[in-house]
C-alpha cells in the first residue's frame, strides 16, 4: 500500500512556519508508518491548509480558527488509516 502525503501550507508573511512545523513534527510522531511525506508549502494571503493525498482537509480561511492537533490527527487518521487507535487524541 502506497504511504500517504500531507501537506500542510501556510503563510510566511503571516509568520505560520513554526505552527506548520509543529503540526507536522505531530503528525510525523504519530503516523510514522502510515505516511510518507509531510510536505511543508510557503504560501503567501494568510493561508493555513492541511491537505491530504491532495484533498483539502483543513482551512483557517473556511473555520477562521486554528485546528487542535488532535482534531488534525483523527482527520488524517479517518482518511489514511481508520482503524489506528490514537490513545488519547482519540474521539470520545
Amino acid at each position: 500500500m502506497e504511504k500517504a502525503i500531507v501537506e500542510i501550507r501556510y503563510c510566511t508573511l503571516c509568520q505560520w512556519l513554526f505552527r506548520a512545523t509543529w503540526m507536522a513534527q505531530e503528525l510525523l510522531n504519530t503516523f510514522s508508518q502510515e505516511l510518507g511525506q509531510v510536505q511543508l508549502t510557503p504560501v503567501q494571503g494568510g493561508i493555513y491548509e492541511i491537505w491530504i493525498n491532495g484533498t483539502l482537509v483543513f482551512s483557517f480561511k473556511e473555520e477562521r480558527r486554528f485546528p487542535e492537533p488532535k482534531e488534525i490527527k483523527q482527520m488524517v487518521r479517518d482518511v489514511i488509516a481508520p482503524e489506528k487507535n490514537l490513545g488519547h487524541s482519540d474521539k470520545k
